[in-house]
């Protein structure tokens, strides 16, 4: 409809003269988007964007629809049509509108429900989210139902702490499955590295080219585990290249991770990654362009468009070395084509998670400079988004190192929160403890609903015509399981009882979801193992030395849900509790393992610590 009917003169200007035209970015304000998009479904049975809502001057909605033609066809009016029949009514019905708008929002209300269910999830309600999983699960090509396909992160998580949990081989064989499927396919840019936003096809060839911040965090961290898990070589290339491709491509020149590349270059989509026969021979010559079109599935027909190929990897080059040198050369090659547009805004909620996914993909890998990196978008999000609405208040944006006006969602809070808990937990700089605490005060106290679950806004924040809860996944964590994984994270370092029993409320939706939607919880789904198996508290009491660093490295090679690791010097001044009252064992770094609450003997010795933690 932006080309359509927007950018269309007349249609601008038939706008400008009859209605005030807000166009809302969901990004900047995810809060306005849940609540029209909710009376969109309400109003005509289904959501999605483009998405046009007419409202009265409060802000009310009486009308709503999604895509409108330019011109009349299938039985829909064209936009203009539609603009002026509600011009039309506007003037000779008001009334009824606005009756109608008033109806519409006290339905709206009625609707907003509590967010807590009757039970806490079980074992055998995890075990059933498997096996609905599996019912829609593509054996032959990877994730889970049919075209377009997005990559499942939240569940592939959940599926591969299921084999971590229970030794379920379906679970990790239909993680891996997935996983080995989008690192081969076209979705995934076999050149610079990094994913796509979804797959228009069932195979992963032909993606959306759009790359979004939060779908790398999170398959970021989806890969480290994965590798953690099995020792998987596909798994360490997707992390290292993906790694790589954030602080190469997304990072800003403040620390902050920006939050989308376009898809679009020269007008049209994908024409920065694209390539057809002829182009690989003209970089690599006739032998080298040979092997390489066969080895990457560049056809002369094409698998993308107009005679074009997405890259695909089905399989590891017999030559490394020589693809090496290739995939270098096609890169190369690559950079000298108009760049699609980067949007550099910063955006907390998938800064967070990019933090979280950088701080534990550098401590698996030994990689400081990416642990450095979480570091530095952590310092700008405490320096830049915080404290603009009062005392450890989060804003949502900043772009150039200026904080826009929105205020914090849940999602901001938890996902933040979550990753401050990761480097703290990597780092052992209180610091990142204490700003995770904060964040986590400030949600518990002013996003709390009636019934011990959580609004998606500030209670302080500027009133929408309906205080929205969102409940379930997206394409990023839903804000209250992630919320609710951060206070069991930080319950476990600290025990605090408060935070893990908040946790365990607003999770007794996912037992009522496993059978039906689980698709739709899958981070609650993760939250839940964590309840169910940890907490795993791993405390390394003793100085800095190379030895305490080696003991640190250990403990992060536990899969456990539930697992969290705090280490520190003896008797130092802390309120991380699992670090007290912790003595040392003659003069080296000693550590403590304690699962549902109860402790190993304590060991300086790293074989004996290993056993005790099953790796």
């Amino acid at each position: 409809m932006a080309h359509e009917s927007f950018e269309d003169p007349s249609v601008a200007k038939f706008l400008n003269d009859n209605f005030v035209s807000i166009k809302v970015d969901r990004e900047e304000r995810p809060d306005i988007d849940t609540v029209y998009m909710k009376v969109t479904t309400s109003l005509t049975g289904r959501g999605g964007w483009p998405m046009s809502v007419f409202l009265d001057g409060d802000g009310r909605p009486f009308f709503a629809g999604t895509y409108f033609p330019p011109k009349p066809s299938h039985g829909m009016p064209s936009f203009t049509q539609l603009l002026e029949d509600i011009k039309g009514a506007w003037r000779n019905n008001r009334e009824d509108l606005q009756n109608s708008a008033q109806q519409i929002v006290a339905s709206l209300n009625a609707k907003s429900s509590a967010i807590v269910g009757d039970k806490a999830a079980t074992p055998d309600d995890l075990s059933a989210a498997v096996k609905t999983l599996g019912a829609f699960f593509d054996s032959e090509r990877g994730g889970f139902g049919g075209a377009p396909k997005f990559p499942p992160s939240m569940v592939l998580e959940f599926l591969l702490n299921e084999y971590a949990r229970t030794g379920d081989l379906a679970a990790l064989s239909m993680a891996e499955t997935t996983l080995t499927a989008m690192a081969r396919g076209g979705i995934y840019d076999q050149l610079g590295g990094g994913f796509a936003r979804y797959s228009v096809d069932a195979d992963w060839v032909v993606p959306h080219f759009e790359k979004m911040l939060y779908d790398n965090a999170l398959l970021l961290r989806v890969y480290t585990h994965w590798w953690r898990l099995t020792g998987s070589a596909i798994a360490e290339r997707i992390v290292h290249e993906s790694a790589e491709f954030m602080l190469r491509e997304l990072r800003t020149t403040e620390g902050g991770f920006a939050s989308a590349i376009d898809a679009d270059s020269e007008g049209r989509e994908g024409a920065f990654y694209r390539w057809s026969p002829e182009s690989i021979y003209e970089l690599l010559g006739a032998e080298d362009g040979e092997w390489t079109c066969a080895l990457l599935k560049v056809t002369p027909s094409g698998t993308f468009e107009d005679g074009f190929s997405t890259l695909q990897l089905l399989s590891d080059p017999d030559e490394l070395s020589r693809w090496m040198r290739i995939r270098n050369l096609l890169f190369i090659g690559r950079e000298s084509r108009p760049r699609p547009q980067v949007d550099d805004k910063i955006v907390a909620s998938w800064n967070g998670l990019a933090i979280a996914a950088l701080a534990e993909a550098g401590m698996a890998f030994s990689q400081p400079d990416w642990i450095a990196a979480a570091e530095a978008a952590a310092e700008l999000l405490v320096k830049v988004h915080m404290g603009h609405h009062g005392e450890n208040r989060i804003n949502r944006t900043s772009r150039n190192g200026a904080v826009g006006s929105n205020w914090g969602t849940l999602d901001d809070y938890a996902n933040v929160a979550e990753g401050f808990l990761a480097l703290y937990q990597v780092t052992g700089r209180r610091r990142w403890f204490d700003q995770a605490s904060n964040l986590l005060a400030v949600a518990s106290e002013n996003f709390s609903d009636e019934s011990n679950g959580f609004f998606y806004t500030d209670a302080l924040a500027p009133a929408l015509v309906q205080r929205p809860k969102n409940i379930y996944d997206n394409a990023e964590p839903s804000g209250v399981f992630a919320l609710a994984k951060a206070m069991i994270t930080h319950s476990a370092l600290t025990g605090n009882s408060e935070y893990r029993k908040r946790a365990e409320s607003v999770l007794t939706i996912v037992a009522e979801m496993v059978g039906t939607q689980p698709m739709g919880v899958g981070w609650g789904l993760v939250a839940a193992q964590a309840l169910l198996c940890g907490p795993v508290q791993i405390a390394i009491i003793g100085f800095d030395s190379a030895q305490r660093e080696q003991f640190v490295r250990a403990a992060w090679r536990s899969s456990a849900p539930g697992t969290v690791i705090a280490f520190g010097k003896p008797n130092e001044d802390t309120t991380v509790n699992l670090l007290n009252d912790r003595p040392m064992i003659g003069d080296g770094p000693t550590i403590y393992l304690c699962r549902d609450f109860a402790c190993e003997l304590p060991t300086n010795d790293l074989a004996i610590f290993l056993a005790q933690l099953g790796v």
